[in-house]
């Protein structure tokens, strides 16, 4: 266009720029598209099964997150440890991208990588929960690596409840050729799209409960980063959106979504009740109008009942909570 204004002279170019600025003349196309920033394109592929979400920050997506991911029947721990009647394969083939998962030695005083197992429970009682059951860490984060390696365009999130000391934890991930794949967040920044963590091949974002460690920054530490709800209700209708435990102004938090049943445990009779999907799609929409934003995690047990991923797509798909 500056070309054929140029061949009528440079008196025609000044007077046509004065009256395109004063607001007296519209601007053609050509003009708009060099004066206004262009939307960046979607992609041909879907990010996380929604080429909706490819462009939407990491924050503003909500993940399908299994509880205790595996502590499960079928990986040979049984209830009152289990949380779950079946492992990481069906999960993730439902289409489960997020996990929560225990870190313990095997024993008690027997501090080395090649004892790191995942098991729940804690070390106060003076032994290892390990004893209830355990699966080999390596194995299992290798298994989920795979997974991510025939998924390339879908985002996972790991939230570590950690009893190792972190050098072992790192190289667990080493082993399972998972730290490759972490990414690194810089607190109170913006999280960056589904897509831009994909082009980078950093697909996988570590929280643990440990404290902040400025020597090991893929671990991102989960008070400081983002926020939960309670959990572990008597009662559905005692579910509700205030924050338990991190900072309120971060972004990303966790609805946590499951009942507890006789000392606490998980109650595995009322998983259908907890993870209806009606249920968690009105929940989350509540959590949303509290807080201006969708939940990033909705964290179930016993993820067999109800349908905890077809919620997720739903609230995903929302424009809003309205």
């Amino acid at each position: 266009m500056l070309a054929s204004y140029m061949r009528k002279g440079p008196a025609v170019v000044v007077v046509t720029f004065i009256l395109i600025f004063s607001g007296c003349i519209a601007p053609t196309g050509d003009t708009l598209s060099m004066n206004q920033p262009q939307e960046p394109e979607l992609p041909s592929e879907p990010c996380n099964g929604l080429l909706i979400l490819c462009l939407r920050t990491y924050d503003n997506v909500t993940f399908p997150e299994t509880h205790n991911a595996f502590s499960t029947h079928q990986d040979g721990i049984y209830y009152p440890a289990s949380n779950h009647q079946t492992g990481l394969d069906a999960q993730w083939n439902a289409g489960m991208r997020a996990f929560m998962i225990d870190t313990h030695y095997e024993n008690l005083g027997d501090e080395r990588v090649e004892t790191v197992r995942l098991c729940h429970g804690d070390d106060d009682r003076g032994f290892s929960p390990c004893t209830y059951g355990n699966i080999d860490s390596v194995n299992w984060l290798t298994n989920l690596h795979d997974k991510m390696e025939q998924n390339p365009r879908d985002v996972v999130t790991l939230l570590v409840e950690n009893y190792v000391q972190v050098e072992h934890l790192k190289a667990v991930f080493e082993l399972s050729q998972l730290y490759e794949k972490t990414y690194i967040h810089q607190a109170n920044s913006a999280w960056p799209t589904l897509q831009e963590l994909i082009e980078q091949n950093t697909t996988l974002v570590v929280f643990w409960e440990q404290g902040e460690d400025d020597s090991h920054p893929w671990i991102h530490d989960f008070l400081t980063h983002s926020w939960t709800t309670n959990y572990a209700e008597q009662n559905t209708e005692d579910m509700n959106c205030d924050i338990l435990r991190g900072d309120i102004e971060q972004e990303v938090y966790h609805m946590n979504n499951w009942l507890r049943g006789p000392a606490g445990l998980s109650d595995p009779s009322r998983g259908d009740e907890a993870n209806d999907v009606d249920f968690l799609i009105e929940r989350a929409k509540e959590c949303w109008q509290q807080h201006g934003k969708r939940p990033t995690f909705i964290a179930v047990d016993w993820w067999e009942d109800g349908d905890v991923v077809a919620a997720a797509k739903a609230i995903n798909e929302l424009e809003d909570w309205q």
